[in-house]
């Protein structure tokens, strides 16, 4: 799990405490969000996950109602009661993958072409989940964001 060694290694930099949670299918996220309201957590960080994904929908409905800021590298999520979203802008993966398609299209091997990494990355905020859950987001942060919803 390489995603999880990098984020524990950001937040022992950061002096973050870290609390690692797994939900293995949908029926795990409410004794998951119980867990971290127990343990009293600030916030939750989801890492990209298929099944976590699926459910975007009972995990904003369950980050609402435990007034548990989350953010996610998915701005799909952002709909759902996620406060924050952060990742790869997936318009722009599109067209990248249009151009490798192209490519092929004319002869290239697929073998022979390069690993690209994502260059756009998106900020987006949602200011309705901020105001229900009682937070102020500082007006700096909110120029840097690529979107706010409100």
């Amino acid at each position: 799990m390489q995603r999880t060694f990098e984020v524990t290694k950001a937040a022992d930099l950061l002096g973050i405490k870290l609390q690692i949670l797994e939900a293995r299918g949908p029926d795990d996220l409410e004794g998951a969000f119980r867990m971290m309201a127990a343990e009293r957590a600030d916030a939750i960080l989801v890492l990209p996950d298929p099944m976590l994904s699926e459910n975007r929908v009972a995990l904003g409905a369950l980050a609402l109602k435990s007034e548990l800021p989350v953010m996610s590298g998915s701005r799909e999520d952002i709909s759902h009661g996620v406060l924050l979203a952060y990742g790869a802008n997936r318009l722009d993966l599109t067209r990248r993958a249009a151009g490798y398609v192209d490519k092929i299209l004319k002869g290239a091997k697929p073998a022979d072409l390069p690993i690209e990494q994502p260059t756009k990355f998106d900020l987006v905020v949602n200011l309705a989940t901020a105001k229900t859950m009682g937070l102020s987001i500082p007006e700096a942060f909110l120029v840097r964001a690529d979107e706010v919803i409100e």
